[in-house]
């Protein structure tokens, strides 16, 4: 993770020989999605190891356990309303993965002595929705669709679902101190670049179907 690896590297630094003229090894802080990388000294990188989550960064972290359940309960209807693999192998690679990250989030959450929400919260009376999530009567569509007709609303609506994702980031790292703990910022930095990969892939298919 980011944490050990700036970590590492700021040890590996400061414990160096500090001769004149020697030539030290620059340390590189990775950007946020859309932002460059910059080089950072050792004080820095340790102080940036150190760095405790904020409300904002729980509330992500909550709020996108909602939003990837939601996600697998849309690719679990694949099973038995499409009749294209190609579709069942993309909803697989999004189940297995989105999987693997609630668990992920559920433990950062106890792990700071947060509360992580259940895969079923956002069934909740008054559960808010997060951006690009599906209304009752959207999943009550893909639900009620098969065939071509399903496959066209599962791409469409995954890709609102996705983008939704992206906005949760860019509102994350948009808020004042947020994004910084080193698992977070590498957690919303891959949720990010997965998420745009997925939405490219799945444009390419809905364009191919609608031809």
């Amino acid at each position: 993770m980011q944490t050990r690896y700036v970590a590492l590297l700021a040890a590996m630094l400061l414990s160096s020989c500090r001769t004149a003229g020697e030539q030290r090894p620059a340390l590189v802080q990775p950007g946020a999605p859309g932002e460059s990388t910059r080089v950072i000294d050792a004080t820095k990188a340790i102080d940036s190891s150190r760095i405790r989550p904020t409300a904002t960064d729980v509330r992500f972290m909550q709020g996108m356990i909602g939003h990837h359940a939601q996600a697998l309960e849309m690719t679990a209807l694949l099973t038995s309303r499409t009749d294209r693999e190609d579709m069942r192998l993309l909803g697989k690679r999004i189940e297995l993965s989105q999987a693997d990250e609630i668990a992920l989030m559920q433990r950062w959450l106890v792990t700071h002595g947060e509360t992580a929400p259940d895969v079923h919260a956002h069934h909740a009376h008054g559960a808010a929705l997060m951006p690009g999530m599906l209304t009752p009567e959207e999943m009550n569509r893909l639900e009620g669709a098969k065939g071509r007709e399903f496959d066209r609303l599962f791409l469409e609506f995954m890709i609102k679902h996705h983008d939704g994702a992206l906005v949760m980031v860019n509102e994350l790292f948009s808020a004042d101190g947020a994004g910084e703990e080193p698992e977070i910022f590498a957690f919303a930095s891959d949720v990010d670049t997965d998420q745009r990969i997925e939405i490219d892939r799945m444009s390419a298919m809905l364009l191919e179907m609608l031809k």
